[in-house]
């Protein structure tokens, strides 16, 4: 970065040989979080977060952000300064400078747009549309934990603490497994798993003219959740991936799973003990309602 805030716009110099990565996301309250059960610091740290998982998606290198912030007028000024204690926290572990933005007032909730951009040696993003019939399905870390939690406050359970629930509410972008797996080229095809893996594998299969087939007993959960939540639960922000041969059970610290194949045909059929079944995507609804 040449020159990030105080100016009228930030400057930044591309890495020589380098594509820029741009993904952008709306963080609302009442939609993808709320203020009486998330901690301004998480949701400062769940916003860049979003984000940050795309440009992991593709292999990427973080490097600015920019955010964009409508705020309630009578938002005690703490509040956001933990929001940005958060957000700050997590863009500094992975080179995303916070390099300019906006401040307004909300007639309602707090609402959050941020940019991030990111960079990947030119020709070697990963895309979702390089998966083949044969390749084999990865999945990082375990599924379904941050929706079982959304689950429970939907319930009516109060009182949950970011430290007993990291998954919900500090989610980890996956940076040094994306790089790494464009790094060593195993992967054929990646996305990030934040609308739940039916959705999310779906778009993988719709973009490369393909199906799976995935092994439902296969597939890694947070301890005591629901398989539901694994398949179709959101904001996990682990990674899908397709690979042509085996890759290691574990990428920069991150266990790796084998979950299933890429066919030939269209669908995404579940195997288990119940039989063979169609699997539909039935991604989460956030903080709106329940699934």
């Amino acid at each position: 970065m040449v020159k990030g805030i105080g100016d009228d716009c930030a400057v930044l110099r591309p890495p020589r040989g380098q594509e820029l990565l741009v993904t952008t996301d709306f963080n609302l309250e009442g939609i993808h979080f709320r203020r009486e059960w998330h901690p301004a610091e998480t949701v400062g740290h769940r916003c860049l977060a979003r984000g940050l998982s795309d440009i992991a998606a593709m292999g990427g290198e973080p490097i600015a952000a920019f955010l964009s912030l409508a705020l309630p007028g009578d938002l005690p000024q703490r509040w956001v300064e933990d929001f940005l204690k958060g957000l700050l926290r997590l863009g500094r572990r992975f080179g995303a400078e916070l390099a300019g933005g906006d401040v307004s007032t909300s007639p309602g909730g707090v609402l959050a747009d941020i940019i991030v951009l990111g960079a990947v040696p030119r020709g070697r993003a990963v895309l979702r549309s390089g998966a083949k019939p044969g390749d084999r399905v990865y999945v990082t870390g375990a599924l379904g934990g941050a929706a079982a939690v959304l689950s429970r406050m939907f319930a009516g359970e109060r009182g949950l603490k970011a430290r007993d629930c990291p998954r919900h509410f500090y989610p980890e972008p996956r940076v040094e497994v994306g790089r790494a797996l464009r790094e060593k080229k195993l992967a054929t095809a990646m996305i990030d798993v934040s609308d739940g893996l039916s959705v999310d594998l779906a778009h993988i299969c719709e973009e490369s003219g393909v199906g799976a087939e995935i092994d439902a007993e296969a597939i890694p959960r947070e301890r005591g959740v629901d398989l539901r939540f694994a398949l179709h639960g959101g904001d996990d922000y682990e990674l899908i991936f397709t690979a042509r041969g085996r890759v290691p059970r574990a990428i920069a610290g991150v266990a790796v799973s084998e979950i299933g194949v890429i066919t030939r045909g269209r669908k995404i059929v579940l195997c288990g003990p119940g039989g063979r079944k169609e699997l539909k995507a039935e991604g989460w609804q956030h903080f709106s309602g329940g699934s």
